[in-house]
């Protein structure tokens, strides 16, 4: 599919995070609307990671790669399209760490554990949600997190080069940053995502900034695409680029730092490497 996208659109300013960045937000709202033009969107996509036709197929791609196959703690966000991955994570037995949707509770993450959620006769189907995750996970804190093998994280755009951008909040970075800062993400922990092939766009359209945490593997209903990606990843987070509403609506956010800073957690950093799929 092409990676052009229609230029009609206008800057959807009931955005929520619109403002942090106008490029990023004119692209956003490009996907949304080309989403919803083609009619690939499934239920409504401004604002959120949006979910999509093909989100199983997608992820049918990912789940096929030997880098599925051996990894056996896995890390994805809590959106509708990466519903299909959760899932095949439960039934492949891996441990699945899923964060908090926006970080707004106490604790960043939940764990579901397969033979757990089995035990208590929670199903896969249902702990796949985001909300049956949150209610029927085991609550956890970045320090108690295991290295992790796999990272998942939803986009609304990305290029063939590992660009990527989320819906505006900024909190994929931030939570790869802290994982850098505390050592959970080694040199060669794959990042990935799944999305529709409209959200593939020129790599010129992208800008990456220095906090940004680039891609290995993009997958979507269509191919799956190994980035080789040029760009630097962070070492850990860009705590003078944290956003004042970041430390009021993220509940550890301030409390975290201060442990970080104060050496009460162990810090790592994390570079490029070649990566196998």
């Amino acid at each position: 599919m092409s990676e052009s996208i229609a230029s009609t659109a206008s800057i959807d300013d009931t955005a929520r995070w619109a403002g942090r960045n106008r490029d990023k937000d004119a692209l956003r709202d490009e996907i949304w609307f080309a989403l919803e033009r083609m009619e690939v969107g499934v239920g409504p996509v401004r604002s959120r990671i949006p979910n999509f036709v093909g989100a199983d197929r997608a992820a049918w791609r990912l789940a096929a790669t030997p880098m599925w196959r051996d990894a056996g703690v896995v890390k994805c966000n809590p959106d509708p399209p990466q519903i299909p991955l959760r899932l095949r994570a439960l039934y492949a037995g891996k441990q699945l760490y899923m964060p908090v949707p926006e970080l707004e509770r106490p604790y960043p993450f939940v764990l579901l554990d397969p033979v757990q959620l089995a035990a208590r006769q929670v199903s896969f189907e249902l702990a796949a949600t985001s909300q049956g995750g949150v209610a029927h996970g085991v609550p956890v804190q970045f320090e108690e997190l295991p290295t992790l093998d796999l990272v998942v994280v939803g986009c609304v755009a990305v290029t063939r080069l590992g660009g990527r951008t989320g819906k505006g909040g900024g909190f994929a970075d931030l939570e790869l940053g802290i994982f850098r800062e505390l050592g959970k993400l080694s040199a060669g922990t794959p990042i990935v995502t799944t999305v529709h092939s409209c959200q593939v766009v020129a790599a010129q359209r992208l800008v990456m900034l220095g906090h940004d945490s680039a891609l290995d593997w993009v997958f979507t209903e269509e191919e799956s695409i190994r980035t080789d990606t040029p760009y630097p990843q962070p070492h850990g987070v860009a705590w003078d680029q944290v956003e004042p509403d970041q430390y009021r609506d993220i509940p550890f956010l301030a409390e975290l730092r201060g442990r970080i800073e104060q050496g009460g957690a162990p810090k790592g950093s994390v570079g490029l490497s070649d990566r196998d799929i």
